[in-house]
């Protein structure tokens, strides 16, 4: 994202988080936002905490809990740290007495969160932590993204049988997103028949790339896996450029976030990534991109949209308890999430797996100059990768 467009979207994000985080004075129960709002990888919680504002908004303009109560939405920034993630949830719990959490939305972060929500009974719903072990923490953990671990069989699977790689070299940064990407498909790829010949890693934050893929290149794989996040693949394709480099690349959900193209448009072309799988869009969708649009600005990514549904579930969930109850009890309010059936959401419909994971399919993507192009949707069936559209 564009720094001044990036400050823009920040600004309008934190004056509607005011709105609903007690500057009107309003009294009702409250949901948290945990995402990182500043730093590097900013865009990706702004966009996400757009989505909440976006719900929590038109769910209070209809008449809030009951008709009578309004939600009010506390935000918090992690930064992207779970250290920061941590005192995050410590004032949202204790201070704020939340009845529900959208968030984390980095993966290491939800990890270090998701210890803590499932120790005191609050339900957590991420829309992008993508680790496969992440709803293992237990049965307050809910995600409305796709587990790394169907992303991964998927990606190792069709790298290998439909565009026909028998080698593949990887850069990955040393967080559980982008190594749990890495580790899936590996283990798919090499299960299907190929071989990860080389695997380079960096640490968060760093800039320079040039002396690992100066490695992989001597390598001479057929192509290159960057399970990374938006500015780190953006810097990797730059410098791959620089070098000279033709290897065609291969990536993950994180490349599905719009603003790549913002950062890195002219080193984009032919890159083949999974991210969700598209659905027939319906007018659901297309009202909320609309508002959203109308309201922020710029348009939803994939995350986004994840959190709206999320969002959306948990208000839902909290409703039926107090018209039940009288009350946001919370292990009734985890109760009613996890018995949600068939919501019709702006992904599609959404349906829960007992452990938590949302039931759910794979997209691939080929980007032409600075459009990405569906390829299909996909899954993995008894160790075989089926097209189901």
């Amino acid at each position: 994202m564009k720094k001044s467009l990036l400050i823009t979207v920040a600004l309008v994000a934190l004056i509607s988080v005011s709105v609903f985080a007690g500057g009107s004075g309003e009294t009702g129960p409250k949901i948290g936002f945990i995402g990182p709002m500043t730093g590097d990888n900013a865009n990706y919680g702004i966009l996400c905490n757009n989505s909440v504002i976006l719900a929590v908004e038109q769910f209070n303009a209809k008449g809030g809990i009951d008709g009578k109560l309004k939600v009010i939405l506390v935000t918090e920034d992690s930064e992207g740290v779970p250290e920061k993630g941590l005192s995050a949830i410590e004032k949202l719990s204790s201070s704020d007495k939340i009845s529900g959490l959208i968030g984390p939305v980095f993966t290491g972060v939800a990890f270090a969160v998701g210890e803590r929500v499932q120790n005191e009974g609050i339900v957590m719903l991420s829309p992008s932590a993508t680790h496969a072990d992440i709803t293992s923490i237990g049965d307050y953990v809910f995600r409305t993204v796709v587990s790394d671990g169907l992303q991964g069989e998927v990606a190792g699977h069709y790298f290998y049988e439909k565009l026909g790689y028998r080698t593949i070299g990887v850069l990955y940064a040393k967080n559980d997103y982008s190594q749990g990407l890495f580790e899936g498909m590996t283990a798919s790829f090499e299960k299907a028949g190929g071989k990860m010949i080389i695997s380079e890693a960096f640490q968060v934050g760093d800039k320079d790339f040039k002396t690992q893929l100066t490695k992989i290149r001597s390598a001479n794989p057929e192509a290159i896996y960057i399970p990374n996040y938006t500015a780190e693949m953006a810097q990797i394709l730059e410098q791959a450029s620089q070098l000279g480099i033709k290897i065609p690349f291969l990536s993950c959900d994180g490349f599905s976030n719009p603003d790549i193209y913002n950062l890195a448009g002219d080193f984009t072309h032919g890159v083949v990534y999974v991210g969700p799988a598209q659905v027939a869009e319906s007018l659901a969708y297309a009202k909320f991109k609309s508002d959203y649009e109308k309201k922020f600005g710029v348009s939803p990514d994939s995350f986004a949209t994840n959190a709206f549904d999320g969002a959306n579930i948990l208000l839902g969930a909290m409703e039926k308890v107090y018209k039940a109850t009288g009350t946001f009890d919370r292990k009734a309010i985890r109760d009613a999430v996890a018995a949600t059936k068939d919501y019709q959401g702006v992904t599609g419909t959404v349906n829960f797996a007992e452990n938590g994971d949302i039931i759910a399919y794979q997209g691939l993507y080929r980007v032409n100059g600075t459009t990405p192009e569906y390829i299909g949707t996909f899954t993995v069936v008894d160790g075989v990768l089926t097209q189901v559209d």
